[in-house]
């Protein structure tokens, strides 16, 4: 007869096996929470000496839905992005910002993560930067780094 308690051991044990083959989180996910960030050139790579700075919040939900917005000082951006990317690494663009207000860019509504981005995230291996005319490939950043329940 199954027990409640053989029947947790085997979905454990699926778990742990389905996590080391495909690394794939079966019992943890990513939370839907809004992500603070706060973004600046020492985080960029190289690191960037400025004044520049920007705050912000994103937020990617479990069904991979991304949302959230960055405000931006000291600077003018030429193109704010979310890029797939582990940190001191730079990697290629997920999702681009749209200006909604002189100092703040917003993910465009019904933005989405593939299966693959989704996995980088939960991993932490997303950024979001800050392109200027001075610094094309960015003079502020910072990592997305979810929680994990």
């Amino acid at each position: 007869m199954n027990t409640a308690g053989q029947t947790i051991r085997v979905l454990s044990i699926v778990s742990a096996i389905t996590f080391f083959m495909f690394g794939w989180p079966i019992t943890m996910a990513a939370s839907a929470e809004g992500l603070k960030v706060s973004l600046s050139g020492d985080q960029e790579v190289p690191p960037v000496s400025t004044s520049a700075s920007a705050n912000g919040t994103i937020t990617v939900s479990p069904n991979k839905s991304v949302s959230g917005s960055i405000t931006v000082s000291g600077i003018q951006p030429t193109a704010i992005h979310i890029h797939e990317g582990a940190q001191g690494e730079n990697g290629p663009v997920v999702i681009p910002l749209t200006k909604s207000s002189d100092n703040t860019w917003s993910v465009p509504a019904g933005a989405k993560l593939t299966d693959a981005q989704y996995k980088s995230y939960v991993a932490g291996k997303l950024y979001v930067n800050v392109h200027s005319a001075v610094h094309k490939d960015g003079e502020i950043r910072a990592q997305l780094s979810p929680k994990i329940n």
